[in-house]
């Protein structure tokens, strides 16, 4: 899912253009037809990483509204070393995603309240349903290249901080 908080979100490819369908809490049982978003319209976000000694920086897209926590980083193709998305949650709650229409196997870095990494899920599996979850309340997760954590070092009890890049 490169993003999919799969509780609460659907997705589907309809008459060749690719669409997304949601459903929320309450409501599931009614489903929001909705475009997929082109990545280069989600906000920006310098991230850094603390692990070990060392601090490895990111570029992240932001997935700030529901509709683009559904869509997460589904139909990627490639993602640099160096880049990834970010799933702010305000307040914090158990986030649950899945990898349905990710094409790229990838490192989820749950992130609790205090900044911290609580949990790696590393190399989730591309085009899977299974659900994958933080366990515990978050309140953040981002999403890295599959196998970069374990590249760079990152693990539990690494800090994570990040700030929006204003648009140019």
């Amino acid at each position: 899912m490169m993003g999919m908080r799969c509780k609460s979100r659907l997705s589907t490819a309809l008459a060749g253009t690719a669409l997304l369908a949601i459903s929320l809490g309450p409501a599931a049982g009614r489903a929001q037809i909705m475009p997929i978003e082109k990545l280069s319209h989600f906000p920006r976000a310098a991230l850094a990483i603390s692990a070990a000694g060392r601090v490895d920086r990111f570029r992240v897209w932001i997935a700030d509204t529901l509709a683009r926590q559904a869509q997460g980083l589904m139909f990627v193709r490639d993602l640099p070393a160096d880049e990834g998305m970010i799933f702010p949650m305000s307040p914090p709650e158990v986030a649950q995603f899945w990898m349905k229409n990710t094409y790229i196997p990838l490192d989820m870095l749950f992130v609790a309240p205090d900044g911290r990494i609580e949990k790696i899920i590393a190399n989730a599996k591309p085009f899977s349903l299974a659900v994958l979850s933080s366990g515990a309340p978050v309140e953040a997760v981002v999403e890295i290249r599959g196998g970069e954590a374990r590249k760079l070092g990152i693990t539990v009890g690494s800090r994570v901080r990040w700030r929006p890049i204003e648009p140019k």
